[in-house]
């Protein structure tokens, strides 16, 4: 089968496009206004651009009533963002940080998690989280889209500061991914976690190019 997305109607009852790009990490990211109310949300559009510098992105949607969304708002007027490890035990509390609710609602509360403060964003993090980003704001690109619902804000941010839970700290100085477990999406209502690795070394990878997979910037050339 195939079809045009903007041209046909889809032949599937779930279009696969929402479904093909899998898994994708997820952006768990707090923010705080600038009035100082803590935001929490969720979006399944989030990686990393670069690591020298670390540069990340995520992509928000508007509310179906065409706002911007409050993380993007208060990413752009303060600042800063922060990226928080979304992880299979945490799972209900991302799933209930996603409800739409009203601008100044505090996800945090909703969720039932606890604020740790940050040392460089203004906002909080997830203390139950494993890891943190600390992200200084770049820049926002904004793609329209055919509805209000579609148009997406991708927001670009600097790792300033990166936090790490000692207890998930391999021997080999690796992070335990397996144990963490963290959470993915699939597409619709589906979700998946990381259970399982294995390592693929490049046969011919030149030394520059296994720092570059290692993320060890080589700034001795």
């Amino acid at each position: 089968m195939h079809y045009r997305p903007l041209l046909d109607e889809c032949p599937l009852p779930f279009d696969p496009f929402k479904s093909c790009t899998v898994p994708r990490p997820i952006g768990w990211i707090s923010t705080v206004s600038k009035d100082g109310r803590a935001n929490l949300a969720p979006f399944s559009q989030w990686q990393n651009i670069t690591y020298d510098p670390p540069i990340v992105m995520f992509s928000a949607d508007q509310h179906v009533d065409g706002r911007k969304k409050d993380t993007v708002i208060n990413a752009e007027e303060t600042g800063f963002f922060v990226w928080n490890m979304a992880t299979y035990d945490l799972r209900e509390a991302v799933n209930r940080s996603a409800q739409p609710v009203a601008r100044g609602v505090d996800e945090f509360e909703l969720a039932g998690l606890t604020k740790l403060a940050c040392l460089d964003a203004p906002g909080p993090r997830v203390a139950e989280s494993p890891c943190h980003f600390e992200c200084r704001y770049l820049n926002t690109l904004r793609f329209p889209g055919t509805t209000k619902v579609s148009d997406a804000d991708v927001v670009f941010g600097q790792v300033v500061r990166i936090h790490v839970d000692g207890r998930y700290v391999l021997p080999s100085g690796k992070l335990d991914i397996p144990r963490i477990r963290p959470l993915a999406r699939l597409g619709y209502y589906d979700y998946t976690s990381v259970t399982e690795i294995f390592e693929m070394r490049i046969p011919t990878a030149s030394a520059d190019e296994m720092a570059g997979l290692e993320g060890r910037p080589r700034r001795d050339r």
